[in-house]
């Protein structure tokens, strides 16, 4: 990049910073309003951001999307940078497709697309957008198999092709992508609306260029990164030097019962930080892998969270040392099935803030919920008018989040891998033959602590169709979210159907696949809690009387493995949470 032309000055950038974020964030919205799929439209499952010409890395993030796709859209750039070289090298106007998760990140539901900015014939930025498409093929409906023992059970593979050539949509490439989906008109709109989200930030970002000059905008640029380098750098050098570490697991990978290990060893020397995941356990059978760079997005956004006034861009990592040896369940490689990243960035995000709670406690969180019980109910319509017709129920859910040093833990929250919201049930059940029977604060499941973590949240869904399918994959059944500083352990998540009358319990604790459900037949989520901060002596004797009027009462110590669950119970009257539990 240029250096900062003499006349940039404070105010400027800052003035245009604000304007380079608001191009992200309008693409944001954009993509929002102009989505078929609930998950991106409602729940926002998808971001957008400008990326180097030269490197790929982070520029500006939208504020409203995903960060970890942010950080994993980099690695995601790169790949199609790589893939136009080969190709003949940038054209104006092409977009390049593709939910390759070992190149690109995350799993093969998102897809990534990826603008190159030209302004006067001159490469400025790039532009990308990734979004969780609804369902692209693979043994389940909506790609969550928690069974899955490669990545062609997930989802179809698509690498890096040109979905428009120099402003031309290529329709033969657009009918592969229908060919292997079961929700068609779905992929075609939420396509749609990424197209219009690139089209848009180029729009807006050419009107900029024009204003202030190409060279201009590039020094801000570099002078955003520079600053959240240095602004890293003196963060962690307030930490103490030292070497902390901290363990913790996931229930199994859905096809071996055993737990696996995320472990990280933290080390903090002068301005220096290294996180080091070594000690994790190997790449396993089941779909809870996942690449490098999804595992390095992962620590951008822990890193975030513990110093969150450090401006969002590549700088944050310049700071920082990752070291993940290749062939571990976080740096995984093709075939290696990675469709629940999910819940394995949630868990190397919980180790990242257990770590940090030993160096700096008042810089601690509680871990969160740690799980977004991902869901899929599907089946085909029985009713005249849509007689035979494919439906894909696909959504996640929320939990507790941890207590921290200045407050108790938000209740009923979506995980800390994002700005997403849990999708309305208005909506579901406006969309899919379902009805939520209960949708409720659970009681009894932040952690305690001087500052209690939230509560998690119970869901029960009923089936209105004559049959559908049920698939889960989730976590947190066999090993709490902790508490940290001294606090407790939230609820274990738990997962539950009434099938014939019966209710019944998963094998494997938190993921299942072939739930078979006839009409009237429930599902029901209890969500975990998050983990306590600080030692439950601390806690105020006016909190615990509002926890006790408020039906808010901690979790009680929750063993290392569970024993078995009591028979749910059967809600006959329809329940929503109040305040913040929506």
């Amino acid at each position: 990049m240029n250096d900062a032309p003499s006349g940039l000055d404070p105010v400027t950038l800052a003035v245009l910073k604000g304007r380079l974020e608001q191009i992200a964030d309008e693409m944001d919205a954009t993509l929002y309003r102009s989505a078929f799929n609930p998950i991106i439209a409602e729940a926002h499952d998808a971001c957008h951001g400008l990326y180097d010409a030269a490197s790929g890395d982070t520029l500006v993030q939208g504020k409203s999307g995903l960060p970890v796709f942010v950080g994993a859209m980099a690695f995601a750039v790169r790949a199609a940078m790589a893939t136009a070289q080969r190709r003949g090298g940038w054209r104006d106007g092409d977009v390049w497709l593709f939910n390759d998760p070992y190149e690109g990140g995350t799993h093969a539901n998102d897809f990534k697309l990826v603008r190159p900015l030209f302004h006067r014939g001159r490469l400025v930025c790039h532009l990308a957008s990734a979004a969780h498409w609804h369902d692209v093929g693979g043994a389940v409906p909506g790609n969550y198999n928690p069974t899955a023992t490669e990545c062609w059970q997930e989802a179809v593979q698509i690498p890096p092709v040109r979905i428009v050539r120099e402003g031309v949509l290529d329709e033969d490439v657009l009918d592969i992508l229908k060919a292997n989906t079961r929700l068609p008109d779905s992929l075609r709109g939420d396509l749609a609306g990424q197209l219009a989200a690139l089209e848009l930030g180029a729009r807006r970002a050419t009107e900029l260029l024009d204003e202030q000059g190409v060279d201009t905008v590039l020094a801000v640029l570099a002078q955003l990164r520079t600053r959240a380098q240095r602004l890293m750098r003196e963060h962690v050098a307030a930490l103490p030097d030292g070497h902390w570490r901290f363990d913790d697991q996931l229930d199994n990978d859905g096809v071996e019962d055993r737990p696996l290990a995320i472990a990280l060893d933290l080390s903090v020397q002068g301005d220096r930080l290294t996180l080091d995941f070594s000690r994790s356990s190997p790449a396993c059978a089941g779909p809870v892998n996942i690449s490098r760079a999804t595992a390095v997005a992962a620590c951008y956004v822990a890193l975030k969270h513990l110093f969150p006034d450090v401006p969002a861009n590549a700088g944050v990592l310049d700071a920082v040392d990752i070291v993940i040896p290749p062939g571990l369940v976080i740096s995984a490689s093709r075939p290696r099935p990675v469709g629940g990243y999910t819940e394995t960035i949630l868990r190397m995000i919980d180790v990242v803030f257990g770590a940090a709670a030993q160096a700096d406690p008042s810089r601690a969180t509680g871990h969160a919920y740690g799980t977004i019980n991902a869901l899929s109910v599907a089946g085909h319509r029985s009713d005249a008018a849509r007689l035979g017709q494919r439906w894909v129920m696909f959504s996640f859910f929320g939990g507790g989040h941890g207590g921290h040093p200045d407050g108790d833990g938000l209740n009923h929250g979506n995980a800390p891998i994002s700005m997403a919201t849990i999708p309305p049930l208005e909506i579901l059940e406006a969309a899919y033959p379902v009805r939520f029977t209960q949708w409720s604060l659970r009681e009894g499941s932040g952690g305690d602590g001087t500052h209690r973590g939230g509560l998690g949240a119970v869901y029960e869904i009923e089936l209105l169709e004559q049959s559908a399918e049920a698939f889960l994959f989730g976590e947190r059944a066999r090993s709490a979210p902790k508490g940290v500083a001294g606090g407790g352990n939230g609820a274990l998540n738990r997962f539950s159907w009434r099938e014939d009358g019966q209710w019944k319990l998963p094998p494997m604790g938190s993921k299942i696949t072939g739930i078979r459900l006839k009409r009237g037949d429930r599902l029901r989520l209890e969500t975990p809690g998050g983990g306590g901060w600080g030692p439950p002596e601390g806690r105020d004797a006016k909190a615990r009387a509002r926890d006790a009027a408020l039906g808010h009462a901690p979790a009680p110590a929750t063993p290392s493995t569970p024993s078995t669950p009591s028979t749910p119970s059967t809600p006959s009257t329809r329940s929503t949470p109040a305040g913040d539990a929506r």
